[in-house]
């Protein structure tokens, strides 16, 4: 199947594994309703969420989890912030090993080899037509034991140039239909437009392939409130997701990476001219906003008007959807 946007294969993946679940089973004694051998396109791999108010897209968590990925870090302190039922995944309490997939990427194994910089290598110089720049997550080290819940869902992921366009392949061995795919597509789909604007490319379609696409039977009725949501007519607000500028991102990604940490220790605030102000392009500075939106989340005070004003239409919807009391405001009377 291919998809426009995500948007549209969610709501196709929910409903198909759904009503037409290929098995009923109970893994580590879970009740599911399971699909094998599952998978669609994106042609347009920007467009990496659902927009129905019903589904609550967590905005922020994406984000942060993406660049958790892209931090090549592994601890709590960062991702447990943004969603504290993280850390009921952890073995020690302090670190993530199969679902911290940076380390994986950047530093994999004994070797510690850095598997970015190696595709890169390979499809911006070397052979732009190749069929081997692969990235490895799932570790054949990892303990596959019921007692070890924290096992990489992601075998890998592949890239290809083809006609100067980036095209990715994401590889799950499993995949939550309603939960991991949501954080899954944003994270790969992201790395693959970073990736292409690193490489000064055009994006070309992303590929999900799961090995177990699932419902949890706890997640039933949330699922059937969204396909209802759906089924009404309401398709989620039309928005364009904005795009990365083209460049090098990662001087910016970098300096945001920066003001992330003194938001989440809170060491600083940051208004919306504050930020503005910075040396970043929008894209970016956009990305602030929403961590200095969720500092006031995270450390319980009133969000700050000018940040809320700051950030783009689509943003704002999504954060009213999520927080709604924090989001009170005469700026969302209209949502």
């Amino acid at each position: 199947m291919r998809f426009d946007r995500f948007h549209e294969a969610y709501l196709a993946t929910l409903d198909t594994v759904g009503s037409q679940p290929q098995f009923r089973n109970a893994p580590r004694g879970h009740q599911s309703r399971e699909r094998l051998n599952y998978q669609f396109a994106l042609a347009n791999p920007v467009e990496r969420i659902c927009y129905l108010a019903s589904r609550r897209t967590n905005i922020v968590f994406n984000f942060a989890e993406a660049l958790w990925y892209l931090s090549a870090r592994d601890d709590l302190d960062f991702i447990g912030y943004y969603n504290r039922k993280m850390r009921e995944y952890s073995m020690n309490g302090q670190t993530l090993a199969g679902t911290a997939y940076g380390p994986k990427i950047f530093r994999f194994g004994s070797g510690q080899v850095n598997q970015w910089q190696r595709i890169a290598h390979l499809l911006g110089r070397d052979d732009p037509d190749s069929k081997r720049a692969f990235i490895q997550i799932f570790d054949a080290n990892e303990e596959l034991g019921s007692a070890n819940i924290d096992v990489s869902c992601t075998l890998g992921l592949q890239f290809f140039v083809r006609e100067q366009k980036l095209y990715a392949i994401a590889y799950m061995r499993a995949n939550d239909a309603f939960r991991g795919m949501v954080s899954d597509v944003f994270s790969f789909t992201f790395i693959q437009e970073l990736l292409a604007r690193e490489l000064g490319l055009e994006l070309g379609d992303y590929y999900h392939v799961v090995g177990s696409v699932h419902i949890y039977q706890p997640d039933d009725e949330a699922v059937e409130r969204v396909l209802a949501e759906a089924a009404s007519g309401t398709k989620g607000q039309r928005d364009e997701f904005p795009v990365m500028p083209s460049g090098n991102p990662w001087p910016y990604l970098e300096t945001v990476l920066e003001y992330e940490s003194l938001l989440r220790e809170d060491c600083v605030t940051l208004s919306g001219p504050d930020i503005e102000a910075l040396d970043l392009p929008v894209y970016w500075q956009q990305v602030l906003l929403l961590f200095s939106f969720y500092q006031s989340v995270a450390y319980s005070r009133p969000a700050d008007a000018s940040v809320l004003h700051a950030l783009c239409p689509l943003y704002q919807r999504l954060l009213h959807h999520k927080w709604p009391r924090q989001t009170k405001t005469p700026l969302f009377e209209h949502q």
